[in-house]
């Protein structure tokens, strides 16, 4: 994956999944002229990525609470105009969220690396990291905390972490044990995300109070599951349903077990639609065709024009421009090498000598020329994930640093073969 490079970038584009592996980077036009004006209009704007962040972070605070104390008269306004026009969303929200993509994807990376395979996707976990952004952004304390990004980082990480504690845990239950988890306040958030109406909420409330009441747990033999209720336990919740229907805004309405029995199931379907959806991939296949992906009914945002032309020449000139500085690094650390590595480094991938061939060379151990390259390598490496870190902020993950290390070995040989070509020639 490609780190972005400039300010304008960093505040409004969005990492590309394709196959849960990122694939590239797409621009928010609306966010990278935001971007661009704020750059020319605010007189101590910097190149420091940190101020941006502060700077976006306080101005969502300000519109949060500009909103929080709106919200009555915003209410009055929309319940008389039928057809209230649909904001969008929050500019400031926008730009950190486009800002954190890249902590939350190595983040949501490390983690899944270190599960099963196949057991979860990484777009999957992605997803409700960066969903929580908002929760994220009003924890944290600017005045206080020197970087979003780090905090963010151990946020995300809890988030995903709790997210697959939990559906670890819901998976491991049926329907009886996960009415028996569920507080009230998710099971009323639940139905009323489903569409239910008031009177119908608190029908299906009261069933599953009554349900859990009176409904005494036990285990299926030889499984971990719970028993579905008996037909004298569904006559005893309906009896309580019939003592406690006074409570509702019917109080005349009847229930048979039958009845109780077909809402307590459909609270608990509900529930776990609502706390736990199935994410929908982009590239899942249409619904009733026979070609295409859900994708390819999205609207185009990137129409071949001169300004498209202009950003994949931008974003052409970055890749150059690291390239660049990584080679610089690189040959700046090999320089800085003792001489006795730099000898041995040569011997290996300019001269294409093993090992042993390089023992009976130098009159050395092979043990020794295997822990002296070793060294060698391990060097080059700790100067390039040190500046991975400063200048891409890459964190020097576990499997950041193996990529990297491919990648150096991958350098190595390409920079010793060119500097043999060069000699030959």
């Amino acid at each position: 994956m490609r780190s972005r490079q400039t300010l304008i970038e960093l505040f409004s584009t969005f990492l590309r999944l394709e196959d849960d592996r990122a694939t590239g980077w797409a621009t928010d036009a609306r966010l990278r002229r935001s971007m661009e004006h704020c750059l020319e209009s605010i007189p101590e704007s910097t190149t420091s990525e940190n101020f941006w962040a502060t700077y976006w972070h306080k101005r969502w605070h300000e519109e949060a609470g500009g909103r929080k104390r709106d919200g009555e008269d915003r209410e009055e306004i929309q319940n008389s105009n039928p057809l209230p026009s649909r904001p969008s969303p929050p500019l400031p929200l926008s730009h950190l969220s486009a800002y954190l993509q890249e902590t939350c994807y190595w983040c949501a990376h490390k983690i899944v690396s270190r599960l099963e395979e196949g057991q979860y996707q990484l777009s999957d976990c992605f997803q409700v990291a960066i969903a929580a952004v908002p929760k994220i952004l009003k924890a944290f304390d600017s005045d206080q905390l020197p970087s979003l990004k780090t905090y963010a980082n151990t946020a995300f990480g809890n988030i995903i972490r709790d997210e697959l504690r939990q559906r670890r845990e819901v998976d491991r239950c049926n329907d009886w044990g996960l009415l028996l988890k569920l507080s009230r306040k998710q099971l009323t958030e639940a139905l009323q995300a489903a569409g239910l109406l008031p009177t119908e909420v608190d029908t299906h409330l009261l069933a599953w109070h009554c349900f859990t009441d009176t409904y005494i747990p036990k285990k299926s033999p030889g499984l971990r599951q719970l028993m579905a209720p008996d037909a004298a336990t569904w006559n005893a919740i309906a009896q309580r349903f019939k003592q406690d229907r006074s409570t509702l805004n019917t109080p005349n309405s009847e229930a048979s077990p039958q009845q109780i029995e077909r809402w307590v199931i459909a609270c608990a379907s509900r529930a776990r639609s609502y706390l736990y959806p199935a994410i929908t991939s982009l590239n899942a296949p249409r619904l009733g065709q026979e070609s295409g992906e859900i994708q390819d009914d999205l609207p185009h945002s990137t129409n071949h024009s001169l300004l498209t032309e202009l950003i994949a020449a931008e974003e052409s000139q970055a890749r150059q421009m690291q390239q660049t500085q990584v080679e610089t690094v690189l040959k700046d650390a090999l320089a800085n090498l003792e001489p006795t590595l730099q000898e041995l480094l040569q011997l290996y991938y300019q001269q294409g000598l093993t090992q042993q061939q390089i023992a009976q060379h130098l009159n050395l151990q092979q043990y020794t020329v295997s822990r002296k390259l070793a060294k060698a390598r391990e060097k080059l490496l700790l100067g390039l994930t040190r500046w991975s870190q400063a200048t891409l902020h890459i964190a020097p993950t576990s499997t950041v640093v193996k990529y990297i290390s491919i990648a150096l070995e991958e350098w190595l040989q390409a920079h010793y073969q060119a500097d043999s070509n060069s000699h030959a020639g």
